[in-house]
């Protein structure tokens, strides 16, 4: 199993290159330390704890574990590594030069093997769950502690998994730690060949979660300077697909709120133009927030066309709508407009975060949409009814405090493998 795993991977590195190219035509950064990919870069010297994070979601759910690591442990180094150059660019903007960073490699036994002949981590953490058989396996030959870190399989994935327990039971007898979401979780992993011993239940680090100090007043502060007394609404991280049923629910609420504000904050840096180019075709009443240009009050959409800014936007927002949820991308974090108060809508694709979506469902937290019909009804709802907005984003701050403490319990498995 293992030698035909191998064999499959050399034969799909090269449509793998090429998935890289083509996305390089929209976005450049693909292109951008493409080395990388095969283990090649400079050499990083010190002792060095390497953390993946696949994208932008796990970047930001790695923030505090990282500080706790910096403030524990501070004669290591942080190396991240991602496989998207957005979440590439978010632990830039969040962690500046205080980590190491590159792109992990593809799963070919070479490319791996240079990656560990330069870096040479003392602990390697890998963020949620990507089984990687030759990553894992060089891990085991280099005596490296491994950890999976909030560790999950969605019950979608794990009849796939179980029809390949062979490699997977190889992949995962390497001593590696399993610090999973939940029980189930945890099951899942015994399922396909993780030993009991090693498997622990930590819960979600993203529960411990800590909105950007001030983020609130900074929102406030940002909707008085620019929508002063306007309704404010968000859509954030959107996907192809998703804009249209938005600016359809958009245009029904401004049949109720005339004045109504709707920020726009599309996922990928690349699709800022493609949206740009929506906007116009539909004749929207828009501006960008790249522009810096004053938002009047004839503008009832603002793209939020710039990188970083989605909590402060949230924090401005009366009502928040998470998005990669209409469309089946997974959705993405819930908890960050639950911190600062703000009643969450999504919509049904929440398998990237199944447990957070119905902890706050069933808090009365969050609310479900499907269509534009639904979104438009519950946006205006909200809007009109402070005191429900006011009841939601309570029970979704409530939500989070009573699950913190993964992080802690985390660590606790991690502190003694730095010793």
């Amino acid at each position: 199993m293992y030698y035909l795993y191998n064999i499959l991977v050399y034969l799909a590195a090269p449509f793998a290159v090429l998935v890289q190219l083509w996305r390089s035509l929209r976005d450049p950064s693909y292109r951008d330390r493409l080395g990388e990919r095969f283990g090649l870069g400079q050499a990083i010297p010190g002792d060095i704890i390497w953390i993946h994070a696949v994208s932008v979601g796990e970047v930001q759910a790695a923030q505090p574990l990282i500080a706790q690591l910096q403030a524990r442990h501070p004669r290591y180094g942080i190396l991240i590594t991602t496989v998207t150059p957005t979440g590439a660019a978010r632990a830039r903007f969040l962690f500046g030069d205080r980590v190491h960073l590159r792109y992990v490699p593809l799963d070919l036994p070479g490319s791996v093997k240079r990656f560990f002949d330069r870096v040479q981590p003392k602990l390697a953490m890998i963020l949620e769950t990507e089984l990687w058989p030759n990553l894992y396996d060089e891990c085991g030959k280099r005596g490296i502690p491994l950890v999976l870190a909030s560790a999950r399989i969605s019950p979608r994935s794990v009849g796939k998994y179980r029809r390949l327990v062979p490699l997977f039971r190889k992949t995962l007898s390497h001593g590696i730690v399993i610090a999973a979401q939940s029980e189930p979780d945890a099951e899942r992993f015994h399922s396909i060949g993780a030993t009991p011993e090693r498997t622990h239940v930590t819960g979600n680090i993203k529960f411990d979660f800590q909105p950007p100090e001030g983020i609130e007043t900074k929102g406030r502060r940002w909707r008085e300077k620019h929508a002063p007394g306007r309704p404010i609404w968000v859509a954030g991280s959107t996907h192809e697909g998703e804009e249209p049923v938005i600016l359809d629910a958009h245009r029904r609420v401004l049949e109720q709120f005339p004045d109504a504000l709707l920020v726009l904050v599309p996922r990928h840096p690349q699709r800022f133009e493609s949206v740009r180019d929506l906007l116009a075709k539909r004749h929207e009443r828009a501006a960008d927030r790249s522009s810096k240009a004053a938002i009047s009050p004839a503008t009832s959409v603002l793209l939020g066309d710039t990188m970083g800014e989605l909590m402060t936007f949230y924090a401005a927002a009366d009502v928040a709508f998470v998005a990669g949820s209409l469309v089946p991308i997974g959705g993405h974090n819930l908890l960050e407009p639950a911190s600062v108060g703000r009643p969450v809508l999504t919509g049904p694709h929440n398998f990237n975060g199944e447990e957070i979506a119905q902890l706050l469902m069933d808090a009365g937290a969050a609310f479900i949409v499907t269509d534009t019909e639904q979104i438009a009804h519950a946006v205006k709802g909200l809007l009109a009814n402070g005191d429900l907005r006011a009841v939601m984003g309570a029970a979704g701050r409530s939500v989070l405090d009573a699950n913190r403490g993964a992080l802690d319990r985390l660590l606790m498995l991690v502190d003694p493998l730095l010793s």
